[in-house]
Order: C-alpha cells, then structure tokens, then sequence
C-alpha cells in the first residue's frame, strides 16, 4: 500500500529533510500589509523582520482554505493509495478543521491529524509518521499511534525578547518592560494544543538556554531517543552550538537536528527564540 505523508508549512522541517522523506508540504499564508505570501515558498524569516522593522506592525497569517487542501490531496490520490496529512493544532489555527472536511470530499482516503503542536513539536510527528509508514502500517494504524504521541512531545521554546509577543497581544506592555528590565525570559511551554508560559528565568539569554536545557533533561527522564529538534528563529550559530553540545552530553539522541524557525512561528516570537523539542515517554 502506498501512502504518502504531509503537512503544514508550520512543521518547519528543512528542506533537507523534506526531500529525505519525501513528505508533501502544504503553505499556510502569511500576510503583510495587503499582501498574501505562501509560508516557506514566496517570503523568509528575514522578510518578517524587516517588515516589523519598518512597520512596526506584525504579520497575520492565514490557514488553507478547504478548497486549497483539496487540490492539494488530489493529484497525490492517483498516484498514492492514501495520504496521512498532519496539522498545525487546531488550537492555534482552522487548518485542521479546513483539512477535515477537504478529506469528506476524498472518499475517506485521506486522513487528517491534529497534531496539537507546532512548529518541530509537530515535525517530530511528521517525521514519526514517516518511520510507522516505512515499517509497513496501515493508514488507520499510524494515525492511531501519533494520536497517542500527541500528548508526550515537548514542544517549548525560551525567546530573547518580548517584543513581537507584545505586539502580537500575548504579553502586556508591563511584562515587556518588566522583561527587558529584569532581563527575564519566560519559557513558553505547549500543553493540549495551547502556548503558555511556564516559568521564567533571569539573566542573560545564554544563561537561561543553559538552565532550559538542564531542566528539561531533569524532567524528562525517559524519552523517545530515535531524534530531537533544536529549533531556532536566527539566533546565532555559536549559540546553537553551545545548546547541542549541551544537549549531548544530557540526552542519548540517535540524532540531533538544527532547524531554523519558519515564518508562522517566527512572526509570533521574533527573532533569537530557541527551543529543544523531542517526544518523551
């Protein structure tokens, strides 16, 4: 049975890794002034941050419409028995829902999962849906075991600063000016489809990556060591570096991946956001 995955833009997965795996990508729009561009195809992170620059104004992004989605699975449908689409949570967007009732059109052959994550929280199941298929499970098996994922991934992130959150209506003007006095930097955490914030911490962005990934290996005890995400909004290289070689010598990942930030994530949280992403048991 041939079955072919995909997912939204959202999964922020390199292209690399898209070509390894051979999943299909669906854009989400981001939108900038009276412009609509298509996530990871006509826009970069770097265009986010110029137009925020200038305008002082974030982006808005937009879900597939359904009848998006449908052109997009059928083609795929006369080559692949079934396609297992995964989604951005639908906490976070109607991309879900949009991909739903595309899939009522399509005889029941394609098959949409709420992933109730993003960004590499959600190519962490992407990416686990790609090793189900190649070891020979049926559509309805895999979309069975990521349901039962969902829960376990750790998709968090520690941003240097708070100004698009701000801007964005996630974080009052107090608490940005309260950050930027105190240097706090807040972790935010995602839990059953929704971002929140954890807990903060205090000093310079270096030092509080460093506690991150030191409580996140105290907590986390038991995990999936098949791979782990390090996934960043244009920090810098020596930074990213320092937090993989921290994340080795804490965590038994077969594979450690870097990944930059996609432009959905990377409009909400600005630029120098860092996360260490993984599924956990």
């Amino acid at each position: 049975m041939k079955i072919k995955i995909t997912a939204d833009s959202t999964c922020d997965l390199s292209r690399e890794i898209v070509e390894k795996y051979d999943i299909g990508i669906v854009p989400l729009h981001v939108i900038m002034g009276d412009i609509s561009y298509s996530d990871g195809v006509s826009v970069t992170p770097q265009d986010i941050f110029s137009h925020v620059a200038k305008t002082g104004v974030l982006p808005t992004t937009a879900a597939p419409s359904v009848t998006e989605y449908t052109e997009y699975f059928k083609p795929l449908l006369k080559e692949y028995d079934a396609v297992i689409h995964i989604n951005i949570s639908s906490k976070a967007s109607s991309s879900y829902n949009n991909a739903v009732a595309s899939a009522k059109e399509l005889k029941g052959k394609v098959y949409p999962v709420d992933s109730l994550a993003l960004s590499t929280g959600q190519g962490l199941l992407v990416l686990k849906a790609c090793d189900l298929v190649a070891q020979g499970k049926k559509p309805k098996e895999v979309v069975e075991i990521i349901n039962g994922l969902r829960a376990n991934v750790n998709t968090s992130f520690v941003p240097d600063a708070l100004d698009y959150l701000h801007k964005g209506g996630r974080c009052s003007l107090a608490a940005l000016m309260g950050a930027k006095v105190l240097k706090l930097h807040p972790m935010i955490d995602m839990k059953d489809g929704k971002l929140y914030a954890k807990k903060k911490y205090v000093g310079g962005i270096e030092r509080c990556l460093k506690n991150y990934v030191s409580e996140l290996a105290a907590e986390y005890r038991h995990y999936d060591k098949t791979r782990c995400f390090i996934t960043h909004s244009s920090c810098e290289q020596e930074l990213v570096n320092k937090v993989e070689e921290q994340v080795k010598s804490l965590f038994n990942f077969d594979e450690i991946l870097q990944t930059v930030a996609g432009n959905v994530v990377t409009s909400h949280c600005g630029k120098g956001t860092l996360g260490v992403l993984f599924i956990y048991e």
